[in-house]
Parts: structure tokens; sequence; C-alpha cells
């Protein structure tokens, strides 16, 4: 027996999205499980014998394939930004707490201030390896400034 691709998908989507969010714990993980489940499915030149066993052979896949998701190096090393703090060494708890702001920055203005002053990229060489143009660089690490500053001014004042 050979179901129809889009009358599984239609029929089980759902429920492999679930199962697979059970172990993902992700949105997007979990919707790439039920995709390349599919996949596997249509690629496959197998027979079944009946529905159920169609059903309990996606099932098996999806959760197999959400549990290698987990297992990847990325899923592995994932260290939430706390405990990452805590592995590093600063010179002072001034320079710990403006890292720390730094990294909670939107990413466009978090990657242009740590290569400028971090890394110590020119605006050039920033704007080399981001591709983008320069005047775009400045404009993106005057705009993280700008955050920096109000965000790093509440602490302070809140301190006093």
């Amino acid at each position: 027996m050979r179901e129809s691709v889009d009358v599984l998908i239609e029929k089980y989507k759902n429920n492999l999205f679930v199962i697979a969010f059970n172990i993902c714990k992700n949105m997007q993980d979990s919707e790439d499980v039920v995709q390349d489940t599919f996949i596997q499915y249509i690629s496959l030149k197998k027979d079944f014998e009946t529905e159920q066993h169609i059903r309990a052979w996606l099932i098996r896949v999806a959760i197999n394939k959400a549990k290698n998701k987990n297992m990847t190096f990325f899923r592995r090393n994932i260290v939430p930004l706390e405990e990452y703090m805590e592995t590093l060494t600063f010179e002072s708890h001034e320079s710990s707490e403006l890292f720390e702001t730094v990294m909670k920055l939107p990413e466009k203005f978090r990657i242009v201030i740590h290569l400028f002053y971090y890394e110590d990229y020119s605006v050039k060489e920033i704007s080399d390896i981001l591709r983008i143009s320069e005047s775009n660089v400045k404009v993106r690490l005057s705009r993280g400034r700008m955050l920096l500053k109000n965000t790093l001014k509440e602490v302070w004042e809140d301190d006093k």
C-alpha cells in the first residue's frame, strides 16, 4: 500500500509536529523534522501493509529525526548568556556589565560594536566582513552606541 503524500501531510502533519515539538522544544526545528519526515517518505520506495503501518512509520521517523536534531553540535553547545558570562574574566565589574549590555543589543548593532571595540576592526574592514557599506557600518555603530548609552544610563541611575 502506498498512500499519496498530500493525503498523508493533511492527515498527520499536526500530529508529527506535536511529537517533534515535545522532543525539540523549538518550533522551527519541529517544522524541519516534519518536512524531513515527509521527504524521507517520498524517497522511500517501500510498500506498507496498512495505513496504520504508514502512520507508525511516520511517527518513528519523526521521533528519530527530532532526537537527531537535538544531538547536533549546535544544539548540544548552546549556553545561556548568563552561564557564558560566568566563564569570562573581566578587568572590572564595569567591563563585565558593559559586555553583558552589548550582548543584549539587537544583532545588527551588537555585531558591529563587537567587531569595532572588541576585535579592533576598522569601519572599512567591518564593511568588507559584513558586506555592507561603510556608511551603514557607521550608522549601526552610532545607533548601537546610543542604545548602549541609554541602557547604561538607566542602569547607573538605578544604582544611585
